[in-house]
């Protein structure tokens, strides 16, 4: 009976506690008031969160969500973001940003405040004017021109156009009823028809055309006996009238969206939370989320001083690696090459029986060292004992020695029982293959024992600067597998054909040198097991990895 209370008990405070403190809702996407899906939503203490992932594919941007370190990178092109759960503080473009409310993480989903998706940064890098008002989102091309208003009066009838730039058109009149102005160098808000229904305008229709033209045709009504376009009140005006006049705008109209992002009170929970896109957006939202990539439209041109828009970025910060010279130098002789045992500490990497992953690295990498040294290279090492070091501090580390090349140690493992071998891998963003991604999400697992959420925005910053040494450490990677397969008495297969791979290694981002992590085997698989738990076999692991540094040295003019 108590059994059956307790479970009554804790379901009630589990349904008090969650009504409290949100309620889940959705965000639905609408294109041309059409429904094209949605994503989740989260109320929160008047904060309007939405699902992080889903609504950056929806809005066609790049998406990576890292569970062990409660992060999401959202990419496109000339922009980043780095969101982390539960911080208020992001990072854009390499600079701090704060968001009114900390991301949050809601039903195993990352959730973000709506005002993320306000950035000037976002909008620009989705090529879109998006604003937070009364619940919804309205998203529109960021355009120029402006359809504002249709005035009718007594004696004419009024087109009122607002531009953000300074416009050139021209004008025809192709027949008795019909009139066209054509708007160069524009971008449109929306294309519209509207059946105006006067004695002086019969309807209206604004289209966006091609290279950057927009096109209005104007049907004039059976009293117009004479139509202008121009400049008024700081509009552009079409007017068409009963006889010759200026136009006169009753008051200012107010568009029925605001271009400029301002957000807003969020809603009440029982209020519907809706998303509108533009009707020709540049993703093609489908039910599955899959955006389909189509021609984005035309950039607006610049707009001019005198009508700044208030969604005008800065252009983005590049981050640019330091240049390294991978020749000698005058002032220095010697190469520097920092060893990195990979784990360590409370990381113990891959285990198998009483074998684990960081001894072996740690053991391989002090006789590299020794052999480095000897052989008259300048030597640091990430970690000399069994101590742990975050991923991004190993790369911290080399920059901060100067090193010029940078060697990580390892012991791959794997699910299946019957992958063995020697691996080299070098640093890309994109994997050789499933193996070799496989292989580095093992090792970048390494961040869950990471204590500082920014210690790894410091790594991927870096990663997002051109990888100058990509080259390099490919060809280093090669020596490093031919002398290991050289190497008599190691034992442990090495794949002339495909044992260089390369895959996304978070311990080699933001190396200013060549670098290269190598998988000496696997701790997995019984024969590489036991061949690597032989403390000789290990050193002359070692001496196979030093000869090729050797080598690669001695090819780069380091030594003779």
């Amino acid at each position: 009976m108590k059994h059956w209370c307790r479970i009554f008990l804790s379901g009630l405070l589990c349904v008090a506690f969650s009504g409290a403190v949100h309620a889940a809702e959705k965000v639905d996407f609408i294109v041309s008031g059409r429904d094209k899906g949605s994503v989740a939503a989260v109320q929160e203490g008047g904060v309007t969160y939405v699902d992080v992932q889903k609504t950056a594919r929806k809005f066609g941007v790049g998406v990576e969500l890292f569970a062990q370190s409660k992060q999401a990178k959202i990419s496109s092109k000339g922009f980043y973001a780095i969101l982390t759960a539960p911080l208020d503080e992001i990072i854009v473009n390499a600079q701090s940003k704060k968001l009114p409310a900390a991301v949050r993480i809601a039903g195993g989903k990352m959730m973000a405040p709506t005002a993320f998706f306000l950035l000037p940064e976002f909008q620009e890098a989705v090529d879109r004017y998006i604003s937070f008002k009364d619940g919804a989102f309205y998203v529109e091309r960021r355009f120029n021109l402006e359809f504002l208003d249709t005035q009718k009066n007594a004696q004419d009838t009024l087109l009122v156009f607002d531009a953000r730039k300074r416009i050139s058109y021209r004008t025809e009149q192709t027949n008795k009823h019909t009139i066209y102005v054509t708007f160069q160098d524009v971008v449109l808000k929306r294309d519209l028809h509207q059946r105006v229904r006067t004695d002086f305008i019969s309807s209206m229709d604004v289209r966006q055309g091609r290279n950057g033209e927009a096109v209005l045709k104007v049907i004039l009504g059976k009293n117009a006996r004479d139509w202008s376009f121009s400049e008024a009140g700081g509009k552009w005006v079409f007017r068409a009238g009963a006889q010759k006049a200026a136009p006169v705008l009753a008051e200012a109209p107010t568009p029925v969206v605001k271009p400029e992002p301002q957000p807003q009170a969020a809603p009440k929970a029982s209020e519907p939370t809706r998303v509108v896109l533009d009707e020709k957006p540049s993703v093609l939202l489908e039910e599955d989320d899959t955006p389909v990539m189509t021609a984005a439209p035309a950039k607006p041109a610049a707009i001019s001083a005198a009508k700044p828009s208030s969604a005008a970025a800065k252009p983005a910060p590049v981050v640019k690696a330091e240049p390294n010279p991978l020749s000698v130098s005058s002032a220095r002789k010697k190469m520097r090459i920092m060893v990195d045992p990979g784990h360590g500490g409370k990381d113990p990497g891959a285990v198998r029986s009483r074998y684990r992953e960081k001894d072996w690295n740690l053991d391989v990498a002090k006789e590299l060292a020794r052999l480095l040294k000897k052989g008259g290279f300048e030597v640091q090492m990430t970690r000399e004992k069994d101590t742990f070091i975050a991923l991004s501090e190993r790369s911290k580390k080399a920059n901060k020695f100067k090193a010029d090349l940078f060697v990580s140690v390892h012991t791959n493992a794997s699910k299946n029982r019957n992958a063995n071998g020697f691996q080299v891998y070098f640093r890309s963003e994109k994997a050789t293959d499933k193996e070799a991604a496989e292989v580095a999400a093992l090792e970048n697992e390494a961040m869950q024992y990471e204590e500082v959420h920014y210690n790894f925005v410091d790594a991927l910053l870096q990663s997002l600067a051109k990888n100058e040494y990509i080259n390099e450490s490919s060809k280093l990677a090669g020596y490093v597998r031919n002398a290991v397969y050289k190497q008599p008495g190691i034992g442990i297969a090495v794949n002339r054909n495909n044992s260089v791979r390369q895959a996304n290694f978070y311990v080699l981002k933001g190396v200013n040198s060549p670098a290269i992590l190598v998988e000496m085997g696997y701790i997995s698989s019984t024969k590489d097991r036991g061949r690597l738990s032989n403390g000789t076999v290990r050193d002359r692991m070692a001496l196979g990895i030093y000869n090729g540094i050797r080598e690669y040295a001695k090819k780069e003019g380091w030594i003779e």
